[in-house]
């Protein structure tokens, strides 16, 4: 009988160790009970902070006017590029390690974090100035330097990363609803007060400022410096590809934008803001579900089959879901924009079509990120997103510029097929091919099978341009009915189970994860 080499037995025990180091941090639940638990408090916690955004914009657009408003745009604007190219996953680092003493682990990535916060307000410092010359608005200069002089306060915030990685997704998301929370108030109550565009700068400094105190006051570990040799190049090596990720994204939409904005003028940005966000709706969803499962997939990232457990039933939601929504954009965007944007609008059809297959292709392997993160492999990441970056620019800019958003619309979907290939392959490196190949076609069948006869009936008896409201109301209604009955017959089982997760009516089955 061969022995195990001393170094493997050793290997394996610091696995179990790790292991048992992660349950005791989570609790006595189950992975699944945690997941679906997480699901449900990042969907209210999403739904209410959007709900609390758009409130806030509505009424401050009516308040402050046009003007006023659209400085503040150019802010948010200006720091939201600066916090995309700050997004190096710190967080996600700290939540895949298995540093055998936690609070040393926390203040190695709290030092780090720091730093990175310290540089990004010199950055911003410099960066801000340049923007308001670029912008030709000087009045965004000293609330954009007040504002960067406040980003310090982003690294107090780190030890909700705390209770992320323990899965206590109700303690985390009470802690960031502070910050949203306290800017909604102090913002409307200055704006009222007549305070103008000001309001949301201070708003948006006590939101920060409360959110930091509270954080720190509920913080499980003292906030400590500390460093251990090599730590640094353990965190760059795996958070330099996702400041790549993040540099290709910024680039992706900035870029057509710019060029959109010089050759085509407004009504083209309208377009394609327009098509943007009708299309982010599919992407918050996954968000809910892929920050929900991300911890848990760190905590179980040794175990094959629970990772394709996870893997094969999250998506498979995910798709019995996305997929037909994705489709419907593209089959139903004509008569939608028509009838209820208005004829003006309909520049943004053919974007909003090819943006709509994409957000259904995407489906497919959707929180692929997630794997990769949790088992360290942030390199394809990279390589994904500077691939999709060449196939939109390569092919979407020469054609924007000769045959306007259809052509970006068709650079769109080659960054897409681009990206998909790339995910795919490295999926099947992590799963059974065939077992993906079978999971994806049971999802997408019900869409196949609703959209099939629509295309079938539009070439028969043609298309009119517009299409008219009751044949449009008449097919959508045919689509869903097919979509629904069809995944409730073939997925009945699946959509069980996860109803009963989230409702906790029954026990984790006898192989659960956790």
């Amino acid at each position: 009988m061969s022995q195990i080499p001393v170094d493997n037995r050793e290997g394996a025990s610091a696995e179990r160790e790790a292991a048992l180091r992660r349950r005791a941090e989570i609790g006595g639940d189950g992975l699944r009970v945690r997941v679906a638990r997480g699901t449900i408090v990042n969907a209210l916690y999403m739904v209410s902070v959007h709900a609390l955004a758009i409130v806030q914009g509505v009424l401050l657009a009516g308040l402050l006017g046009a003007g006023e408003y659209g400085l503040w745009g150019l802010l948010a604007i200006s720091f939201g590029t600066l916090f995309a190219l700050a997004a190096v996953g710190i967080d996600d680092k700290y939540i895949n390690q298995d540093h055998p003493d936690q609070q040393a682990a926390f203040e190695i990535a709290f030092t780090l974090q720091s730093m990175l916060c310290g540089l990004f307000t010199l950055i911003a410092v410099v960066a801000i100035p340049l923007f308001s010359i670029l912008y030709d608005q000087p009045r965004i200069l000293v609330p954009g330097l007040l504002l960067a002089a406040a980003l310090p306060l982003v690294a107090l915030q780190a030890p909700v990363w705390v209770f992320y990685r323990r899965m206590d997704f109700v303690k985390q998301r009470l802690l960031e609803s502070c910050n949203p929370l306290v800017a909604f108030v102090v913002t409307m109550a200055l704006a009222l007060a007549g305070v103008g565009f000001w309001s949301l700068v201070l708003g948006s400094l006590a939101g920060a400022l409360v959110a930091a105190v509270v954080t720190v006051r509920h913080s499980p570990y003292k906030l400590r410096f500390r460093y251990e040799r090599g730590a640094l190049r353990e965190y760059a090596t795996f958070s330099w590809p996702l400041f790549v990720v993040s540099t290709s994204g910024v680039l992706m939409w900035q870029v057509p934008l710019t060029i959109a904005a010089r050759s085509l003028g407004a009504a083209a940005i309208g377009a394609m803001t327009i098509a943007s966000q009708m299309m982010q709706y599919t992407r918050h969803v996954d968000d809910v579900v892929t920050q929900a499962l991300y911890p848990a997939i760190c905590a179980a990232k040794d175990r094959a089959d629970a990772l394709f457990e996870s893997f094969s039933k999250s998506n498979r939601l995910a798709l019995l879901w996305g997929f037909p929504l994705g489709i419907a954009a593209a089959l139903f965007a004509e008569p939608a924009v028509h009838y209820v944007l208005g004829p003006d609008w309909s520049l943004a059809v053919p974007l909003i079509q090819v943006l709509g297959v994409n957000a259904a292709l995407d489906q497919i392997g959707f929180n692929w990120t997630a794997f990769a993160r949790a088992r360290g492999d942030t390199r394809v990441l990279a390589v994904a997103s500077v691939a999709t970056l060449v196939g939109v620019l390569g092919v979407g800019v020469p054609l924007l510029l000769e045959y306007g958003l259809p052509g970006l619309a068709i650079g769109i979907g080659a960054g897409t097929l681009t990206s998909l290939v790339i995910r795919l392959a490295y999926l099947s490196r992590l799963f059974p091919a065939l077992d993906m190949v079978t999971h994806v076609a049971r999802a997408v069948a019900p869409t196949v099978l609703a959209a099939a006869p629509i295309v079938a009936e539009r070439v028969i008896f043609g298309y009119a341009d517009p299409q008219s409201p009751v044949r449009a109301l008449a097919e959508l209604a045919a689509y869903a009915i097919v979509v629904s009955a069809v995944t409730w017959s073939t997925e009945r089982a699946l959509l069980r189970e996860a109803v009963g997760h989230l409702l906790r009516s029954r026990r984790p089955p006898a192989e659960s994860t956790g």
